[in-house]
């Protein structure tokens, strides 16, 4: 399996975070992998986002090597493909193209695409995803990926959407049988990029990684 996702598992958080300032998003990216974060996703949601992807994305490999950095909100092969040429570690998708997977299997790249139901899980593994997203986590429910392990017991789903950074969010879905859960704004709260405060983002994220350390050694 590709180290970007056995390291999702193993820390059991992906960030998630755009900006259009390219210096925000390094220093928020640096916050969390002083926390302790090792994958990461960049969102493709505004004008200039490729832009600011490639200038983070050189960061990243200089600075900080042991990083999976990828890009989200993607929808469609040629966007893939773009991203893929510009080095992106992984691509997220915010629903299920096949042709968007077929272009990362071709370049030896994951891709986690957005499901809603079984038949979609079904349909993405069929084209080649390791592990899918759950997306939006909070309105399909956690019973609902408790549910699905029952005919897939194997089937590896990071929840996104409505994930809170508590014991009791984080205790519901990898109870549940999350493979790990994506943050985003609760994780970089607007006031405190606008303050600055990348210590609070680094303690944040070191916070939810230790629930779902502390979650797993309960029970096991």
């Amino acid at each position: 399996m590709n180290q970007s996702l056995v390291d999702l598992h193993e820390i059991g958080i992906l960030p998630l975070y755009y900006n259009a300032d390219a210096s925000i998003v390094k220093k928020v990216v640096q916050a969390s992998y002083n926390g302790g974060a090792r994958v990461f996703e960049f969102t493709n949601r505004g004008e200039n986002a490729f832009d600011v992807f490639v200038e983070v994305l050189a960061f990243v490999k200089e600075h900080l090597p042991d990083m999976g950095f990828g890009i989200g909100t993607i929808y469609d092969a040629a966007t893939a493909q773009k991203f893929i040429d510009a080095g992106t570690d992984y691509i997220v998708t915010p629903c299920l193209n096949p042709a968007v997977g077929e272009v990362c299997q071709k370049a030896g790249i994951p891709w986690i695409p957005g499901v809603t139901t079984l038949t979609e899980i079904y349909n993405a593994r069929q084209a080649g995803a390791e592990v899918v997203k759950l997306f939006p986590g909070d309105v399909v429910g956690s019973k609902f990926v408790k549910a699905i392990k029952g005919p897939m017991a194997d089937v590896k789903i990071m929840v996104t959407g409505g994930v809170q950074p508590t014991p009791e969010s984080i205790g519901e879905w990898f109870g549940a049988g999350a493979y790990a859960v994506g943050l985003g704004s609760n994780l970089f709260p607007k006031e405190v990029i606008a303050a600055e405060d990348y210590s609070w983002i680094e303690k944040k994220v070191a916070q939810s990684i230790a629930m779902v350390k502390a979650y797993r050694s309960k029970v096991k």
